[in-house]
């Protein structure tokens, strides 16, 4: 089986969608199956067995880390000589669009995934006037595939509220070796605390944007004493949450990777995420395999994995009231804030990587036999 993804997002960006799409190419490979990502150009021009062909495009003045550019001629042809089963398109915009239009040329069965609600980004972001159009266009791209994954039930729910027909689920899972409690370390506490690790230690990581409400968490360091933050991750709010958090027992930690990142998460005492969008929220699983209880916003997947009052709690979006009495009664009893942990480890087990992106694996097998099937008939 040969697959060609085409994706608007890939490495060297790291992200939560990223690291979804570099987890299924992993599994690709221990199944043997061969791999090409179409994606912008940023350099990168292979990611383990998988060939990487890059798009020239803009850069984009917001999020440098972005561009935008059409696929070209040569990029068809170099996707043409891969001879693919399936094509792949991760959330589509302008190359993944382009990806649809190869697809149908090749005929060749098409899955699109949803790892962006853009809809929601334009609206939140007061951008109202090209909803209509951002509406449109997820809906076309979507329904011209054969078939649409979507991370979470909530997520799904708004597909189909959208006009988005033939909606699965690709859950999300997490590798619980790797995020697991007993990375806990002294040393990486007192860094998170400032040199003050019997303090509650509050942690986020991911991209430190807008949407992410980050500076939302202030109301708690003020209203509950002997609570500090650690801020893990990098992004275009990084200076304006420095200014915003000045003279508060705040850490800004930076990008963090490998043993870092999972002595962060199993060193903390609860995962704090006040996001308005979310297509799923990678990071709140992340934080429960390593043993944090979770004070989170109902938004992509929290509902789909937390538990109110077992393994955290969650709040509507911007009930900053809410995220505060959360985090209130999470730390209020140190034994009830233990066993919230344990709750939400046990449920961060439950799902694993492998059997998850199996699950997608099935489905292009599916839609490879369906084609097959249709070809013959006509």
């Amino acid at each position: 089986m040969r697959v060609a993804f085409f994706t608007e997002n890939f490495l060297p960006k790291v992200d939560g969608i990223v690291t979804v799409h570099c987890l299924l190419l992993d599994r690709l490979a221990e199944r043997g199956i061969e791999t090409i990502v179409v994606t912008p150009d940023f350099g990168v021009t292979r990611y383990n067995a998988t060939r990487v062909i890059g798009v020239r495009g803009v850069t984009m003045p917001q999020y440098p880390e972005l561009k935008v550019g059409p696929p070209t001629l040569s990029t068809y042809r170099q996707v043409k000589a891969f001879h693919p089963d399936v094509i792949h398109v991760m959330n589509p915009g302008l190359i993944g669009g382009a990806g649809i239009v190869m697809a149908k040329r090749l005929g060749v069965p098409i899955l699109a995934s949803f790892h962006l609600d853009l809809i929601r980004v334009v609206e939140y972001f007061r951008l109202g006037f090209i909803a209509p159009f951002v509406r449109w266009w997820t809906r076309t791209t979507f329904n011209a595939a054969d078939y649409a994954l979507a991370p979470s039930r909530a997520t799904r729910q708004h597909m189909l509220n959208v006009g988005i027909r033939n909606v699965g689920l690709w859950r999300r899972g997490v590798d619980p070796d790797r995020f697991h409690p007993r990375f806990y370390s002294d040393a990486m506490r007192r860094r998170m605390s400032g040199g003050h690790p019997d303090d509650v230690i509050l942690l986020y990581v991911g991209r430190l944007s807008k949407e992410k409400q980050l500076e939302q968490i202030r109301c708690v360091l003020e209203a509950v004493p002997g609570t500090r933050l650690a801020l893990v991750g990098d992004g275009p709010a990084r200076d304006a949450l420095a200014q915003h958090f000045a003279g508060t027992p705040t850490a800004f930690l930076g990008y963090l990777q490998g043993d870092d990142l999972s002595q962060v998460y199993a060193s903390a005492d609860v995962f704090v995420f006040p996001s308005a969008l979310e297509s799923f929220g990678l990071v709140v699983v992340e934080a429960m395999a390593a043993g944090l209880p979770v004070v989170a916003s109902r938004v992509g997947g929290v509902c789909d994995v937390v538990e109110d009052g077992v393994s955290g709690y969650t709040f509507a979006v911007d009930d900053v009231a809410a995220m505060v009495d959360g985090v209130r009664r999470v730390i209020n009893d140190r034994d009830r804030m233990q066993q919230m942990g344990r709750a939400a480890r046990a449920a961060a087990e439950k799902e694993t990587w492998p059997a998850i992106m199996d699950e997608v694996i099935e489905h292009y097998a599916w839609l490879i036999a369906s084609r097959s099937a249709q070809d013959k008939r006509s």
